[in-house]
């Protein structure tokens, strides 16, 4: 069985997320999307939250599963996970030159792990988590830029009252 880990924050996922897992579901039998926590960031929900999120967007994808997991280098995941790859989504030139050194340090802790890299729709190419929020603090519309499962859960938690 070939397993991969998908790994984000995902506050919230997205429909660039969730497109991600899609394409990744179809390479592998077995998708691990790992909610991470990220200290360089302030999450606007929490990772249970996050992973309640994502396992109702993803319910109907089968070889999907959902965990949420701190303080616990990705590599050593991976092996645990018997993971064979760890898929990552660019946007961008800027997102390949973080993605490439974290890639690279992945490989140097696991040489068993291979990276995968998927370009993310032309559609998504401007969309993130963070310029979700922002909208939808600000009272925008967010309904193309997030599942609907979720859409009310992210308005009703950040829309500006």
């Amino acid at each position: 069985m070939k397993i991969c880990v998908c790994p984000g924050s995902f506050d919230p996922v997205t429909v660039g997320h969730l497109d991600i897992i899609k394409r990744a579901a179809k390479l592998f039998d077995k998708v691990i999307v790992t909610v991470m926590v990220n200290s360089a960031k302030t999450a606007a929900f929490t990772v249970e939250e996050r992973v309640s999120f994502i396992r109702r967007c993803t319910e109907n994808i089968p070889g999907v599963e959902v965990e949420g997991v701190s303080d616990v280098l990705l590599a050593d995941y991976a092996k645990q996970k018997n993971a064979v790859a760890i898929v990552k989504g660019l946007r961008a030139v800027s997102d390949y030159e973080y993605e490439f050194q974290q890639a690279l340090m992945n490989k140097s802790m696991n040489a068993e792990v291979e990276t995968v890299f998927l370009m993310t729709d032309s559609e998504n190419m401007f969309l993130s988590s963070s310029a979700v929020k922002e909208v939808c603090r600000l009272g925008g519309d967010i309904h193309r830029f997030v599942p609907p499962a979720i859409h009310d859960d992210i308005v009703n938690r950040l829309k500006l009252k």
